[in-house]
């Protein structure tokens, strides 16, 4: 017989990239007394990672849970980027309802309509938090009906469009139920969770079924499954029997060793688990996002919808150039292969292929933002290795056409800027869908469907273009018919003539053919790009030439030598700079841009042959 079970609440957080998700969670927090008095807590607690801090950015899916007057919520927060929307359609599959959090004067983004789409189709209930009403330009009036509108065009039901609305300031600490920001503590948004939120229902009596809907890894422990008890009892050293609603050929016994609930930010051993507890369950080395664990006696697995394919890849390969392993900690390609399918552990997104040559691993993403924070989380760990520039990965239809994913960008930009973006978007194969006016009339919002290819490598030029203004989010939007060629960089590079150290004097010279990357003092090979031509066509510069020193002396020509101060390249201006003939040399403490032929006279010679 079913039961609920009153004490226990599950809810996700749910939001666009930088609308305030996970500072919300460090109120509640904070809030639920889950810190002691005096306590040192760092700022937006839940973002555990090096790169998660640095970013702003929320990359995994974590769990945390607070006590409200004898009520547990167990509390998922999310990502907001578009690359990792795969972790967001998971959880999901964890919890009961979602708080939808929408920035107070931005208003529903793509993202925030994608995941709240699926928490539609998921029949669950939305509480919508309006946060940032602190800020000076908030309109939370006017964003109430945004989002109004945008459950009707999600086909919202009645019950679900009957949903309350919070306002909030996440980062003052308050929320309230009205929209001028009266309020004094978090407590308006925890008596809403706890009324709203229905609590979590299944049979006590029946057998075992946990679905497991995130992975966690533990160099200790190992492979960590995280899902919701949905029917029976979990306890530690049961059998249980693991298998999978899209392989019917995976069924085998298992035993549970460890069992844990989480409270506040840790993760609490217990014995056994009923219906609507958030456990996590270790021992069980081939565990995987998607498995239920069941009772022997009454094998059924919970459905799951499958997880969405990647559409970008890369070739991560051995560092061959000039300058390899000098800097590295981790440069062979043994080391590189089991790095690489020990991230395939806690991301299942990613997807890692083996090549013709054991140098090179094809590794496929959901986007260039999801494939560089590997990258950068490598380069911190010691390794050294190189990668190609991103490339979509193609399709075909039942008709044998190709087809290519496809993406929306939603655009704002000053009322000035708008003309160079439809221009450029023009010229990467954007079709212009929507265009309006938002901020009172100062700025534009473009909506564009352009093919997935054509925005790599355009957010830099994007933000140069807006001068630093414009705001572009884009929504996967899935798969159509090839759109042609697209020409990637008009520009061409200035590529290093010999191996040696750079000096003043050959970067003076180099330096009125464009823009340099190098400064004096540092080691080059040739074939190494140290910079960007006007051109169109690559340039051979010799930055290590010395002067030839003379006994005639001649007023104004031994003066300084001026140089302009060279352009330092990101990680992810790297990655949108390098052109398909060419790499990104990926060290500890160096990126370096090469050619993939190093050789001029070999690289003339392949160029003629294409």
């Amino acid at each position: 017989m079913r039961q609920k079970r009153e004490d226990v609440r599950n809810v996700a957080i749910i939001a666009h990239v930088d609308h305030g998700k996970t500072t919300l969670v460090d109120e509640l927090l904070k809030q639920s007394g889950v810190f002691r008095e005096g306590q040192d807590v760092a700022e937006r607690v839940m973002d555990s990672n090096d790169i998660e801090r640095e970013r702003g950015i929320t990359i995994l899916s974590k769990n945390t849970a607070v006590m409200y007057k004898g009520v547990k919520i167990n509390i998922v927060d999310t990502p907001g980027h578009a690359d990792f929307g795969g972790e967001v359609e998971r959880v999901l599959k964890m919890v009961n309802g979602v708080i939808l959090v929408v920035d107070a004067f931005e208003g529903p983004m793509p993202q925030t309509k994608f995941v709240l789409r699926k928490a539609l189709e998921l029949k669950l209930p939305v509480i919508v938090c309006i946060n940032k009403i602190d800020r000076p330009e908030a309109r939370p009036d006017e964003v109430v009906d945004e989002v109004l509108e945008l459950f009707l065009e999600l086909d919202a039901d009645d019950a679900q469009l009957d949903c309350p609305f919070v306002y909030a300031s996440a980062k003052t600490g308050i929320a309230s139920l009205d929209s001028d920001g009266s309020g004094s503590d978090m407590e308006p948004l925890f008596e809403t969770i706890v009324n709203y939120i229905p609590a979590p229902e299944g049979d006590p009596d029946a057998g075992t079924q946990v679905l497991i809907s995130t992975i966690d890894y533990n160099d200790y422990v190992g492979r960590i499954g995280i899902g919701k008890v949905d029917n029976g009892r979990l306890t530690v050293n049961q059998e249980v029997v693991i298998c999978n609603h899209h392989d019917p050929d995976k069924q085998a016994k298992v035993k549970v060793s460890k069992l844990y609930e989480f409270n506040g930010l840790s993760k609490v051993d217990v014995k056994e688990a009923g219906i609507g507890s958030i456990v996590a369950i270790s021992g069980i080395s081939d565990i995987h996002i998607g498995d239920t664990l069941c009772s022997p006696e009454e094998v059924v697995p919970i459905p799951f919808q499958k997880i969405s394919e990647p559409t970008i890849a890369m070739q991560f390969m051995v560092n061959d150039s000039p300058l390899a392993g000098m800097e590295g900690k981790y440069v062979t390609s043994r080391h590189i292969r089991d790095r690489l399918f020990r991230e395939l552990n806690t991301d299942v997104s990613l997807r890692v292929e083996e090549t013709d040559t054991t140098e090179c691993f094809k590794v496929s993403g959901r986007g260039e933002l999801h494939l560089s924070v590997l990258i950068e989380n490598m380069r911190r760990e010691g390794y050294e290795f190189a990668v190609s520039k991103a490339e979509v990965l193609y399709h075909t239809d039942e008709n044998g056409k190709r087809t290519e994913p496809m993406e929306l960008a939603y655009i704002d930009v000053p009322n000035e800027f708008a003309g160079a973006v439809i221009e450029k978007l023009g010229q990467r194969k954007g079709e212009l869908r929507n265009m309006g006016s938002i901020s009172g009339g100062t700025y534009t919002r473009l909506e564009f469907s352009i093919p997935a290819r054509g925005l790599i490598g355009y957010r830099g030029e994007f933000l140069t273009d807006t001068k630093g203004n414009g705001i572009l989010n884009t929504v996967f939007d899935g798969y159509a018919p090839y759109k042609g060629d697209i020409q990637y960089r008009k520009q061409g590079s200035l590529i290093a003539f010999e191996a040696g150290e750079s000096v003043t004097y050959g970067l003076f010279n180099a330096q009125e053919r464009g823009t340099l990357f190098i400064s004096p003092g540092e080691k080059v090979y040739a074939g190494m790009v140290v910079g960007q031509t006007g051109r169109g066509e690559d340039i051979e510069v010799n930055v290590c030439k010395k002067k030839q020193l003379t006994n005639t002396r001649a007023s104004g020509s031994d003066e300084a030598l001026r140089l302009v101060p060279p352009r330092i390249l990101s990680m992810e201006q790297c990655l949108d700079f390098i052109d398909t003939d060419e790499l990104l040399e990926v060290t500890p403490h160096t990126l370096r841009i090469r050619k993939k032929i190093l050789d001029p006279t070999l690289r003339k010679r392949a160029s003629f042959h294409k």
